[in-house]
């Protein structure tokens, strides 16, 4: 390849990285990134959601539950005890004094509530003599399904610990029917020639595919839709100028077609990278790392074989919709009409990472992924998803690269031919008839 090529690809480069916009909008996106990944962090610090969440009980000297073994008092000794033993709390249990009557005791915790003592509070309604409580939760707030997640946890902790406690049963039993169950999962592999990307991975590795393979369909989508539109209008602002009447006589349809979507992608590459970086500094600040600690999320349990494909993926998905990009814009004469010419392509575009998304990251073994995995539009989402999450075989792994090399050279064939139909075709929008005519006379 000569230096024409490169000459391009330099000129596309330079031309895109200086502008303003490539430089505002870059910064804008990793400051927002910076943002969102420091957010829940922020939150604790300013909102106070750090801090334990104070729950109110009316703590009574007149037990309306009957039973001794389920008072009021009784259980929330117990909750708080339970909450003691977390690390960070999630909640506080708060006594309220008993006012002496029923409506009385209800204004005071509606009170506690209104001078931020409490955020809430709860209720205990009697039942039968052997029964627990019934328990209902009151606060300002809608949807408090944080705090009553938690009370429903710990309440049922409570009311075995209760319940093993009160059966006269020895330590060592109570410590047995009180262990937590261990279970592990491991992925196993049942097709002969399958390979090794999904073989015998545990739980953590397991999750660390699953936000791989979650990455790589999101920065493919990104990549497609930034770079897409970047080719498109670039082609078609060289066109309305007839700057492309002067630059084809010099460099070969396919060799500017090429050189155009080859550095369209080196700047995209370059904003990846950056997104990256911004991303992993912010990752390992102390606040971040230490929560990744906590999930047992580590970088060395990424898989080198389900990366290297995934690049692979993502390297022909991109190339396949950017000669595509190349040839809508190539046909179009005016920005104005630029969203709407290269409106399918998008749409195909959408139709795979939405595809894989909702349906392919819950159920990768589906007929709907196996399909999807050797249509070219969809293999890079697809196939990517069913590597990361199940262990198809490498034969139709080999098949689905395939078909996106082939659908490369035909589309980049084609594109190049409209290519050099399309920038030569000024004023009204070419018919296919017009083009298809273009087209032929092209050799």
């Amino acid at each position: 390849m000569n230096s024409s090529f490169w000459t391009v690809v330099g000129f596309t480069t330079k031309n895109k990285v200086r502008g303003k916009a490539f430089l505002i909008t870059t910064l804008i996106i990793a400051i927002i990134m910076s943002i969102v990944i420091n957010l829940p962090y922020m939150i604790d610090k300013f909102s106070g959601e750090g801090k334990p969440t104070a729950v109110g009980y009316l703590d009574s000297t007149s037990e309306k539950v009957k039973s001794e073994l389920f008072t009021s008092t009784r259980i929330a000794a117990m909750l708080n005890n339970y909450y003691g033993k977390q690390e960070k709390p999630e909640l506080k249990l708060v006594p309220i004094a008993d006012a002496g009557s029923a409506e009385a005791n209800e204004k005071a915790l509606k009170q506690a509530v209104a001078d931020d003592v409490i955020h809430g509070y709860i209720e205990f309604s009697p039942g039968k003599e052997s029964d627990f409580p019934a328990i209902t939760y009151k606060s300002e707030s809608l949807m408090e399904s944080k705090v009553s997640s938690s009370l429903s946890a710990a309440l049922q902790v409570v009311k075995m610990e209760a319940v093993i406690g009160g059966g006269g049963l020895s330590d060592d039993v109570k410590a047995l029917l009180t262990k937590p169950i261990e279970l592990d999962s491991v992925q196993i592999s049942t097709v002969e020639g399958a390979g090794s990307i999904g073989s015998g991975k545990t739980k953590a590795q397991q999750g660390m595919d699953f936000g791989t393979v979650y990455v790589i369909i999101i920065m493919l989508f990104m990549a497609i839709m930034i770079s897409g539109q970047m080719i498109a209008s670039e082609i078609t602002a060289e066109k309305s100028s007839r700057v492309m009447e002067i630059l084809i006589t010099s460099v070969s349809p396919l060799k500017a077609m090429f050189g155009k979507i080859f550095g369209m992608f080196l700047v995209v590459l370059l904003q990846m990278a950056i997104y990256v970086v911004v991303i992993v500094i912010n990752m390992t600040l102390p606040q971040n790392a230490d929560k990744l600690g906590d999930l047992g999320i580590s970088l060395s349990d990424i898989d080198p074989v389900l990366l290297t494909y995934s690049l692979v993926f993502f390297l022909t998905g991109y190339f396949l919709f950017a000669t595509l990009f190349a040839a809508v814009g190539s046909i179009v004469s005016r920005t104005e009409d630029l969203g709407q010419a290269v409106l399918p392509i998008t749409m195909l575009s959408l139709a795979g990472f939405y595809i894989c998304i909702f349906g392919g990251m819950n159920n990768p073994g589906s007929m709907l992924m196996k399909i999807c995995s050797f249509i070219p539009f969809f293999a890079p989402y697809a196939m990517v998803s069913r590597l990361g999450l199940s262990d198809p075989p490498l034969w139709q792994v080999w098949i689905s690269i395939a078909a996106l090399l082939a659908s490369i050279l035909v589309f980049g064939w084609l594109s190049a031919k409209i290519y050099r139909a399309g920038v030569l075709m000024y004023g009204k929008k070419p018919s296919l008839k017009e083009l298809g005519k273009a087209m032929r006379a092209y050799k």
